[in-house]
C-alpha cells in the first residue's frame, strides 16, 4: 500500500512560479509512473503531466507545455511539478497519482492510476 503526500501549493500572482512535490511512501521499487492532475471548481479532473519510471518519458497537456516541468528523484521517492509563468486558469487543486508499471511510457488516463494523494491547492490571483 502506497501513500502519496503532495505539498507546495500556495497563492501566487500571475506570472509567478511554484514547485509541487509528491512524496511516495511505502514503495520498495521504482517501477511506477507518476501523474499530476488538477481539478478546478465545477470542472472535471484533468491530466497535467506524467513521467514514466526512470524519467524516460514525460508528457504534458497542451495548456501547460513550455511552462511546467515534471521530474522525479527516485532516491528520495519524490515527484515534482515545476510550474512557471502561472496563469489564473491554472487555479485548481493539484493531485499526484502513481501507476504501478514496468512501462517506459506514461498515460493521462486517470483510471489507470492506482494511488492518489489528497491534493494541494494552487491559486493564481493578483
Amino acid at each position: 500500500q502506497l501513500q502519496l503526500v503532495e505539498s507546495g501549493g500556495a497563492l501566487v500572482q500571475p506570472g509567478g512560479s511554484l514547485r509541487l512535490s509528491c512524496a511516495v511512501a511505502g514503495s520498495t521499487s521504482d517501477y511506477y509512473a507518476i501523474g499530476w492532475f488538477r481539478q478546478a471548481p465545477g470542472k472535471e479532473r484533468e491530466a497535467v503531466s506524467c513521467i514514466s519510471r526512470g524519467g524516460i518519458t514525460t508528457t504534458y497537456a497542451d495548456s501547460v507545455k513550455g511552462r511546467f516541468t515534471i521530474s522525479r528523484d527516485n532516491a528520495l521517492k519524490t515527484g515534482y511539478l515545476q510550474m512557471n509563468s502561472l496563469k489564473p486558469e491554472d487555479t485548481a487543486v493539484y493531485y499526484c497519482a502513481v501507476r504501478l508499471s514496468f512501462a517506459v511510457t506514461c498515460t493521462f488516463y486517470r483510471n489507470s492510476y492506482d494511488y492518489w494523494g489528497q491534493g494541494t491547492q494552487v491559486t493564481v490571483s493578483s
